[in-house]
């Protein structure tokens, strides 16, 4: 199985390995890429040439094709996280040419010696495998490394954070591995870890409880006892109801500032109007505007068609009649007028004929 994801045959040493090395490295890679990492034999890794241990120099140095440095990376993985991620891309990174194998402890061994945990060793498992670093995953591994697990493995490097890790009645673990020169560093992720995410949930227990008697789990799913579960179930209807109210409280706001702002608009727009209104009024009807203007030529034009007529008793402003005034009886001087009998209306006498007369004999004369 392992023999698999060897590659091809020896091209050389030197320049000519290295170079090698790193065109059948993204081949690996996207191997690894497109399946679960293979899990390890019981039998151990058996390679098909002898199996010379590498020197950390001849590693970083490039190693041939078919013989990467075989690099071992171990732990718990509980609630795996981008701080594990990093651990393994970091061991993976070490050396030109790297295979990298991954020990998880079994549910046993974790629960003797460091507790309980949230996930099964089977879905630790599976979740190694499918981490784009790992090459290859140990299933049960021990939890203090033994010579001869490394020569089972043909492990040549152990790659850890250089922190003493105290455990199983020792001050460092991993100390006699570093004595035989087999340990490489790799370098811790702050801010993220198992025991930290499992400090939040136990932090916010009750949110988690809710939230999950809301998703449908059973009290008894949850370890909650039944008055447990009424606080919780009338607490997540009292947050429903606060909820309806912020959201009602939300919709009414917008609807009052849509309101305020659809009235500020149509009294901007009745202002505007009224303002146009009033401007195209006295722009018509103003001391100066369009309708006095219209006035006054229309008083213009009738008196230019019908002339001014002269009040009654005034003299005639016409010569022809003036001239017929003066030549009338009626016109005649205060003297004939006063020797003259008044007439009778029913016979009129002799004296009045003869100056009916000769009042005519003058008017013609005169014409």
């Amino acid at each position: 199985m392992a023999g698999k994801r060897r590659g091809r045959g020896n091209h050389g040493h030197g320049q000519q390995q290295q170079q090698a090395a790193q065109k059948q490295k993204p081949g690996l890679r996207r191997q690894a890429l497109r399946e679960p990492a293979a899990f390890a034999s019981s039998q151990g890794y058996e390679p098909e040439t002898a199996h010379e241990k590498l020197t950390i120099a001849q590693a970083r140095r490039g190693t041939p094709a078919n013989r990467p440095a075989r690099v071992y990376a171990d732990g718990i993985f509980d609630l795996f996280h981008s701080g594990h991620a990093r651990a393994l891309m970091q061991a993976k990174n070490l050396f030109p040419n790297t295979y990298l194998i991954v020990g998880v402890c079994s549910d046993e061994l974790t629960h003797q010696f460091k507790g309980y945990t949230v996930m099964t060793e089977d879905e630790r498992y599976e979740a190694l495998r499918h981490c784009r670093y790992v090459d290859e995953v140990v299933r049960d591994a021990p939890w203090t490394l033994t010579t001869e697990f490394l020569k089972k493995h043909k492990i040549d490097f152990v790659a850890h954070d250089d922190i003493p890790y105290t455990s199983a009645g020792s001050e460092d673990v991993y100390k006699h591995i570093k004595e035989a020169g087999m340990f490489v560093a790799t370098q811790r992720t702050e801010g993220i870890s198992t025991s930290d995410l499992i400090t939040r949930i136990v932090r916010d227990y009750d949110i988690y409880v809710r939230r999950n008697l809301q998703r449908g789990y059973t009290a008894r799913e949850l370890n909650v006892g039944f008055i447990n579960e009424k606080k919780y179930r009338l607490q997540n209807q009292v947050d429903k109801m606060k909820e309806t109210v912020r959201t009602v409280e939300e919709k009414s706001k917008h609807f009052v500032y849509r309101v305020e702002e659809k009235s500020q608009d149509l009294i901007n727009k009745w202002e505007e109007k009224s303002r146009e209104f009033i401007s195209n009024f006295l722009e018509l009807f103003g001391p100066d505007g369009a309708w006095h203007v219209i006035q006054e030529r229309s008083g213009r034009m009738l008196q230019a068609l019908s002339p001014y007529s002269s009040p009654r008793g005034s003299p005639s402003s016409s010569p022809t009649r003036a001239r017929s005034q003066d030549s009338s009886p009626t016109s005649a001087s205060p003297s004939s007028s006063s020797l003259s009998p008044p007439s009778s209306p029913s016979s009129p006498k002799k004296g009045t004929r003869r100056s009916l007369k000769s009042a005519s004999v003058y008017s013609r004369h005169v014409q």
